[in-house]
């Protein structure tokens, strides 16, 4: 007996250490793609200086420009693509649905329709933006709870109903953009958009202020849960998971980190979805994967945003085009996939 059941405690053990060594390598990759954000532009650095920089041993000109210039952005990107990567990888546990994320079920959208309207109507600056942007969310998600309600709600009505809100949102947003003026306009679309570009740390601390109140909520207080979430609803129940609580306090704390992400870096499109699918099978484990979805989608954006400033050489990119190019590739493969193996 003992020798039969080695094997097994070995693989268990190996499956539990799983999930913490992908984390762990998402945090490295985020690591270096951060140093070498930090280290090269119009100022280059080495990655030594950058270090000794960090720590208060650089010079007048260097601490200027790692700590105003260059280090909020990597903040910020880290924050969002964290926020989104734990945000998608939630709603796709709720949804039980591999393409639930804030792109798809209308939240983006709302934070969108939000920011539009205090650009074009109300012509607010940076921060009226972001916290109308947040507001849109937040309503979006009211209002898709409240429609997909009858005696509880199911992730199949919450799909059905985020992808037809969305839809709306999107043509109302078209509308917006049609009537702003050319200045506005501009300005909407390059929101709209997704950058890190000019972003300081007025908006990285707002950010990392959620951040450290929705993530110990989902981890800690909603982990468990949404593991048995994923079985099904009567599965939850007979395990002593109080479904309905659950659901909305992991929605609802999603749905903050969501709009705080869009306020600070506006709608970076397909972090959401795809952080949570490269977790899955970077730990080949089942269930959410709370963690490492955090890790990998702070990890995917900076090192998003490090190519798509290089990319072009003296043109760099806003971040969002890159991730909106990758991630409706990868959305293709997925489907792809799912039609190879007859889940389609």
């Amino acid at each position: 007996m003992a020798v039969t059941s080695a094997p097994v405690r070995q693989r268990a053990g190996g499956s539990r250490r799983r999930p913490v060594l992908v984390g762990v390598g998402c945090l490295a990759v985020a690591a270096v793609a951060s140093g070498l954000t930090i280290a090269t532009g119009d100022y280059p650095l080495d990655l030594p200086t950058v270090l000794q920089t960090l720590v208060g041993r650089g010079s007048a000109a260097e601490q200027f420009v790692v700590f105003q210039l260059r280090l909020p952005r990597v903040v910020t990107g880290l924050l969002v693509g964290a926020a989104l990567g734990l945000a998608g990888a939630v709603f796709q546990s709720v949804t039980r649905n591999a393409l639930g994320s804030p792109d798809v079920l209308g939240f983006t959208q709302g934070a969108a329709a939000g920011a539009l309207l205090a650009i074009v109507v109300a012509g607010g600056g940076a921060v009226a933006v972001a916290g109308a942007a947040m507001a849109g969310s937040v309503l979006a998600a009211l209002l898709i709870y409240a429609l997909a309600w009858r005696h509880g709600v199911t992730g199949a009505r919450l799909v059905l109903i985020g992808v037809g809100l969305a839809a709306t949102l999107t043509g109302v947003n078209g509308y917006l953009l049609t009537r702003a003026q050319l200045v506005d306009a501009a300005r909407a679309v390059r929101w709209l958009t997704g950058s890190l570009d000019g972003r300081g740390w007025s908006e990285a601390m707002p950010l990392l202020l959620v951040v450290v109140v929705a993530v110990p909520v989902i981890l800690l207080g909603c982990g468990r849960g949404l593991r048995a979430l994923e079985l099904g609803d009567e599965a939850a129940v007979g395990l002593g998971v109080s479904v309905g609580p659950v659901r909305l306090t992991a929605v609802a704390a999603a749905v903050l980190l969501c709009g705080a992400a869009a306020a600070a870096a506006g709608p970076v499109a397909f972090v959401a979805l795809t952080a949570p699918h490269v977790a899955r099978q970077l730990t080949r484990s089942p269930g959410p994967n709370l963690l490492p979805a955090l890790c990998a989608g702070a990890a995917l954006l900076v090192t998003a945003d490090l190519v798509a400033q290089r990319l072009v050489p003296g043109r760099p990119l806003p971040v969002g085009v890159l991730t909106a190019l990758l991630g409706g590739g990868y959305l293709v493969w997925l489907l792809i996939l799912g039609r190879r193996e007859g889940r389609l």
